[in-house]
């Protein structure tokens, strides 16, 4: 078994594809220190640098120091603290809906949403570019799948139209993130709506990249859109713009109500420490009493993307702070970051299989926290490399 092990590392080493983590000692703004070297970070999704902020530190701090540094057991035991309610309460009322659920992370959180109200009679469309947690959780269900190009409507509708004569009695669900992970672009919410009206299907949009970031109040892409009534099932997180951890779906109360009971990944899964939930509570408020935070965010964004197109880099549509630079080839790409590397600056190759082969890139992401100093840096190397 060790051989078979061994072999397929080295099949992978040679492709360019095998990977070892990074071990960051310190942190210090956008700076990391990494084996002793300090880098400038343009990979975090710490959008507004709410991991950072001292407020959010003070919270956790305290919330430990009062409950302890985990909940001890799952939610529906003795796991549900004070704060875990506060804060189910706090994301209802942000998102304007009767309730809210946690999870542990983003990816549990479509785990437990999606195969809770998918079942193997049904039928699930499902973007190719959507992100390993939807696409997963969509083949455990054991529904019928069906892949459309990304952002494809036209495919989409011709997918519908196929399965039009299956008896009604098979829910259809139309899955999508709101803004993708590697491209940075944003699902095309209007028409996904208007054809799942038509063909009487029920919207389920992941805010993971979006929550935080977009809509006149941080809400997400579908706030940004003006969606958030006509979309069934609306996924986000707090491990992003929020700066903390966790995953959350919020809605009418029956909904969450069924999801509480019937969802293994939240129910056999022990709840999130009390002093993260302190820190997305302040998190929420410093979103709401910050709107700088957004606006820096956005500057900083506007900034690069049009540097960026004066050098004539293809950014694939980008909508949001997450930049791919397509490179194409893997070694290739590899060996740009590495070039970054040496000139302080951390800016990862992602290669198959987190994007598909002939794609591997450079994936820029942009916070509030960057300096025209350390960006203006960037470009200069990116430039030359």
């Amino acid at each position: 078994m060790l051989n078979f092990f061994k072999s397929g590392l080295a099949e992978l080493n040679r492709e360019g594809l095998l990977r070892k983590p990074r071990v960051i000692s310190a942190i210090d703004g956008t700076r990391v220190k990494i084996d002793g070297k300090w880098l400038v970070s343009f990979c975090s999704n710490d959008y507004l640098g709410l991991a950072q902020h001292p407020a959010l530190k003070r919270a956790m701090i305290e919330a430990t120091k009062k409950f302890g540094t985990g909940a001890g057991a799952a939610r529906l035991l003795s796991g549900t603290t004070a704060l875990h309610q506060e804060l189910e309460q706090k994301i209802a009322k942000f998102k304007h809906v009767d309730d809210a659920l946690l999870f542990t992370s983003g990816y549990a959180t479509n785990l437990g949403v999606i195969t809770t109200l998918i079942n193997r009679n049904d039928i699930i469309f499902c973007d190719e570019l959507n992100h390993a947690s939807l696409v997963d959780s969509a083949r455990l269900t054991k529904a019928q799948l069906h892949i459309y190009r990304h952002r494809d409507m036209a495919h989409l509708e011709s997918l519908l139209k196929r399965v039009s004569r299956i008896p009604h009695r098979a829910s259809r669900y139309i899955i999508s993130d709101a803004i993708f992970s590697m491209d940075g672009d944003g699902a095309p919410l209007k028409e996904m709506v208007r054809l799942a009206k038509k063909y009487r299907a029920y919207t389920l949009v992941d805010e993971a990249h979006g929550t935080g970031v977009f809509g006149k109040t941080g809400r997400g892409w579908c706030e940004e859109l003006g969606l958030e009534k006509k979309i069934a099932v609306i996924i986000g997180t707090a491990s992003k713009a929020l700066g903390s951890l966790g995953g959350f779906v919020a809605g009418p109360q029956a909904l969450i109500d069924y999801i509480r009971n019937k969802s293994r990944p939240f129910i056999f899964t022990t709840a999130l420490p009390p002093g993260t939930c302190a820190a997305t509570i302040t998190a929420l408020k410093i979103l709401r009493q910050e709107p700088n935070l957004r606006k820096r965010l956005w500057a900083n964004t506007d900034y690069i993307k049009s540097r960026l197109e004066e050098m004539e880099f293809n950014l694939r549509g980008s909508v949001s702070s997450i930049i791919p630079i397509m490179i194409g080839d893997t070694k290739q790409t590899v060996v740009i970051s590495q070039m970054l590397w040496n000139k302080g600056f951390y800016v990862p190759a992602i290669r198959p299989p987190t994007v598909p082969q002939g794609q591997s890139r450079l994936r820029l992401t942009i916070t509030a926290m960057h300096t025209r100093e350390q960006m203006d840096g960037l470009l200069r190397e990116l430039s030359k490399a």
